[in-house]
C-alpha cells in the first residue's frame, strides 16, 4: 500500500504535526524522514497523511508510536570507549580543576538514560556521587520514561567497565536494572533542540550521535547555541559520527577529536 506522496500532501504534513508535537520536520534530511514516516503509516494500513494526522489525533498509543519512531533512539553505555577514556584522563580533571566538584552537566538528546548514567559512573571515579548532578533532555516522553526505569539489555551494556557493572548493576531475567544511587544523579526533562531555550552556564555538554539526522543548517544554528549555553572553558562532547566544520567561525576551541572548548575570558 503507497503512501499518497505529492508534495502538497507532505508540506501539509509537517505543518499539522508541528501544531501537534512542536516537531520541526523540516529541520531532518527531507529523504531520509519522509522515508521513516512512509514506511510507519503504510503499517498502519493507511494511504494518505491527512489520514494518519487524525489517527495520531485521537489515538494516544498511535501519537506516542510515531514520536517514538521519528526520534532515532540508537544508543548504549559507554559509546566509543576510547572517547570515554580521553574525556576520563583528560576533560574531567580539566573541568575540576576549572569548576570545582559542582560542575553543570547539561546531556542533551540523551535517548534512553544510557549516556546520562554513563556520565555519572565516569564521573564518580573523580567526584563523590553525592555531588554529581546531571540535567538530561530529550524530545520523546516515551524513551525519557524507559530511561526513569533504568533496565537494559546485555548488548547496551557490553563496554561499561567491569568495576561499574559489578557495582551499579542488577540483573533482572535477561536484562541489568542500574542502581538508584545512580538514577538520583540525574534530571529528566522533555527538551526540543530546535524550539526550547537553552540551558545556560553548562561546564560540560554532551550530544552525541543526535546532529547526523539534521539539514546542515539546523546543525549550525544549534552549535551555536550550545556554544552560548557554555561558560567560558566549558567543553562540548560530540559524537564519532559528527564535526563542527566552521567550529573556528563559531568561536570553538577545537581540543581533540570530539571535544570542543569554548575560550576562557
Amino acid at each position: 500500500m503507497a503512501v499518497t506522496t505529492s508534495l502538497d500532501g507532505y508540506e501539509k504534513f509537517k505543518s499539522d504535526i508541528f501544531s501537534l508535537t512542536k516537531i520541526d520536520l523540516n529541520a531532518y534530511k527531507e529523504r531520509q524522514m519522509k522515508r521513516r514516516i512512509d514506511t510507519l503509516i503504510t503499517k498502519n494500513n493507511i494511504k494518505t497523511y491527512n489520514e494518519y494526522v487524525q489517527l495520531i489525533k485521537k489515538d494516544k498509543a498511535k501519537f506516542d508510536e510515531f514520536v517514538n519512531y521519528l526520534t532515532i533512539n540508537v544508543s548504549e553505555f559507554y559509546r566509543n570507549p576510547d572517547q570515554w577514556k580521553y574525556m576520563d584522563e583528560i576533560v574531567i580533571p580539566e573541568l575540576i580543576k576549572n569548576f570545582g566538584k559542582r560542575i553543570k552537566i547539561w546531556s542533551a538528546a540523551c535517548s534512553t538514560g544510557d549516556e546520562p548514567y554513563s556520565l555519572v559512573m565516569a564521573l564518580s571515579k573523580h567526584i563523590p556521587l553525592n555531588q554529581i548532578s546531571i540535567y538530561a533532555t530529550d524530545i520523546d516522553k516515551q524513551v525519557l520514561a524507559t530511561a526513569q526505569v533504568g533496565l537494559y539489555n546485555e548488548k547496551s551494556i557490553a563496554a561499561v567497565p567491569d568495576e561499574f557493572k559489578k557495582k551499579y548493576f542488577t540483573k533482572v531475567g535477561p536484562s541489568y536494572q542500574i542502581s538508584d544511587e545512580i538514577k538520583s544523579r540525574v534530571t529528566f526533562k522533555q527538551h526540543n533542540l530546535l524550539k526550547d531555550p537553552y540551558p545556560t552556564g553548562v561546564n560540560f555538554l554532551v550530544c552525541r550521535n543526535v546532529l547526523i539526522y539534521f539539514t546542515e543548517e539546523a546543525k549550525d544554528e544549534i552549535f551555536r547555541k550550545y556554544f552560548e549555553s557554555l561558560t567560558p572553558n566549558g567543553i562540548l562532547f560530540i559524537g564519532s559520527t559528527e564535526q563542527i566544520i566552521t567550529y573556528k567561525q563559531m568561536g570553538y576551541i577545537r581540543k581533540e577529536s570530539f571535544f570542543y572548548q569554548k575560550p576562557g575570558k
